[in-house]
């Protein structure tokens, strides 16, 4: 995945315009973008949007977060309709993950869905608390599929009077972005940067993303349709490095006990050949 776009759990016409888009996966949301109201008929919408015919996009429910006491019902009525995955809200720790993988497992077994099949994507730097659990998801579950940031509900958990100064985040958030980074590379999972808040910042947008990238997140989640461009481009290598990643590979591959190659005058090691083969993956192409 490259990119995550959120579309309101409420609208069906959102939805349909997010399908004919580009975006890599679609985050069907029943949280922050559904009134506490329309909670219930958001479900049955959302039910009805995972029974629709699919296309190439994954589908990912975000959940209300577990304070809420709705996780479990949100789970309960979206499971059977198999989302590829669910997004977990204001995620504190390894515990608050296994809850919910340990609920996925009884609702797939009695609704006839391969147990571990529904992936989990933890949203896991939304309170203060959060942001002290992100070296502890290694090895919690085979469901999770990857920790991202966020900076506008830690915001809000902090009692900050705002997360940025122009285009660049204060410290806190800094924190919080490196952090997420590194949880996400201990518990060997992607690392999916924030959304850009700014809709018509499209060069702000980019720049953030090529960032974004080239520290070490694989993909960024949006919440506009015109931002999934951008953030596709910055996350699909181009090919002078997918040449270079190519020439690494194709270099190890020849003696498997080598530990360091040589390509024109430069000593390239094994952490250069897992990046090469992480480009390489990230293309498509072998």
């Amino acid at each position: 995945m490259r990119s995550l776009l959120f579309v309101p759990g409420d609208s069906a016409r959102k939805f349909d315009k997010a399908r004919q888009g580009a975006a890599d996966a679609l985050i069907l949301d029943l949280e922050d973008s559904v009134a506490p109201d329309r909670k219930d008929e958001a479900r049955a919408i959302v039910r009805e949007m995972l029974s629709a015919e699919r296309g190439a996009q994954l589908l990912y429910v975000r959940v209300n977060a577990l304070d809420t006491r709705r996780t479990l019902a949100d789970i309960a009525a979206i499971s059977p309709c198999r989302p590829d995955g669910i997004v977990l809200p204001k995620c504190e720790s390894a515990e608050h993950l296994r809850q919910v993988s340990l609920w996925l497992d009884g609702i797939e077994a009695a609704s006839g869905i391969q147990v571990g099949t529904t992936r989990i994507v933890a949203i896991a730097t939304e309170t203060a608390a959060s942001v002290f659990g992100l070296g502890g998801y290694a090895g919690v579950t085979g469901r999770l599929a990857g920790l991202m940031w966020g900076a506008e509900d830690l915001s809000a958990s902090l009692g900050a009077t705002g997360n940025r100064a122009g285009r660049t985040y204060h410290s806190p958030y800094r924190l919080a972005r490196d952090l997420c980074l590194m949880g996400a590379a201990a518990a060997g999972v992607a690392a999916i940067d924030t959304v850009y808040t700014d809709i018509e910042d499209l060069e702000g947008l980019a720049e953030e993303a090529r960032a974004a990238r080239r520290d070490g997140f694989s993909a960024k989640a949006v919440i506009h349709p015109k931002h999934v461009e951008a953030v596709n481009a910055a996350f699909t290598p181009g090919e002078e490095e997918v040449a270079w990643a190519r020439r690494i590979v194709a270099a190890f591959a020849g003696d498997a006990g080598l530990g360091v190659v040589r390509i024109d005058g430069r000593m390239i090691d094994k952490p250069h050949l897992r990046a090469a083969e992480k480009i390489l993956a990230a293309a498509g192409r072998p």
